[in-house]
């Protein structure tokens, strides 16, 4: 009865959406596009659909790109994981030609329609979020723990893609505003990366992965850590709502500060019992507070 479940579920699209890692890329996309509209929002120009659609299609496919990268220098690691033994490529249920085709395919496609439909540096942009992820975090993730912030470079990269796909049409530009946008997402990847490198430590062990901050683990240095970054993002998500900005205003302010104290809660509780119950709802609260975020801040500029 299991041999036929298990088989049911490996269909070619349920291989590819766990090869392009669907939902993370869908999560990319939801963060890039609601950014672009918050700016077109806050620049006073017309919402433009079509371009709106570029913007989330070429993203979508350098995510596709980079998280086929990810799965092709990782195959053999993801054989040694629970939790990506039974991936496409460690199963050979996908070969590595079509995998490569795929990755390669995805990443020149992606690039150029940033470029052509929206503006070069949304291309560059994207291509340099491709790059660190797939040929610098990657590599990195068995070497150091410092791979976390160099990953935190490409994870943060939708909304500044999002933003410069609506302000840098004429020129190669990157405003206060988008840049403080870009902070938010930046601290949020430390809590939230770390919060599933402590759920998910022993799995990560056995490919040989060190992404906890402390070099022994879950113990109290790694939790301090988690706690200090959490209690950072608090301040950092306020900086669109500061009036140098200009993103949004006091009733954003109220919401994106009652959000960063949520989740700061998980963070003091882990601090306080180490227990692996309070990062996974460190990791649930991260899930929800980052679109709860950027919907705030959209939200502002229809008020």
């Amino acid at each position: 009865m299991s041999t036929i479940n298990t088989h049911k579920k490996n269909t070619l699209i349920d291989d590819l959406k766990e090869f392009t890692k669907l939902r993370l890329a869908l999560l990319v996309v939801f963060s890039a596009g609601i950014t672009y509209l918050t700016a077109l929002k806050f620049n006073n120009q017309e919402i433009d659909w079509l371009s709106t659609f570029w913007l989330c299609f070429g993203g979508m496919l350098v995510t596709v790109s980079s998280n086929g990268f990810n799965q092709i220098f990782e195959k053999n690691l993801d054989k040694l994981m629970s939790r990506t033994k039974n991936r496409p490529l460690p199963t050979e249920r996908m070969s590595l030609k079509t995998a490569w085709f795929i990755t390669l395919i995805s990443g020149i496609a992606g690039f150029l329609i940033l470029w052509l439909k929206l503006n070069l540096l949304t291309g560059i942009l994207g291509l340099l979020s491709l790059s660190l992820y797939s040929f610098v975090y990657t590599p990195m993730k068995q070497k150091t723990p410092w791979a976390v912030l160099i990953g935190a470079f490409p994870g943060a990269a939708p909304p500044l893609i999002g933003w410069t796909a609506c302000e840098a049409v004429d020129f190669m530009w990157i405003s206060p505003a988008a840049l403080s946008v870009f902070c938010i997402q930046f601290m949020w990847q430390f809590p939230h990366f770390w919060a599933i490198a402590w759920k998910c430590h022993d799995d990560y062990k056995k490919g040989g992965f060190q992404l906890l901050p402390s070099p022994t683990g879950k113990d109290s240095k790694s939790a301090f850590q988690i706690l200090i970054y959490t209690l950072f993002m608090v301040p950092i998500a306020m900086l669109p709502c500061h009036p140098d900005f200009g993103v949004a205003g006091l009733t954003s302010s109220i919401i994106v500060l009652s959000l960063g104290i949520i989740m700061l809660y998980p963070a003091i509780m882990l601090m306080k019992t180490l227990d692996e119950k309070w990062a996974t709802k460190l990791m649930f609260a991260s899930f929800i507070y980052l679109p709860l975020v950027l919907i705030t801040f959209l939200t502002d500029q229809f008020y």
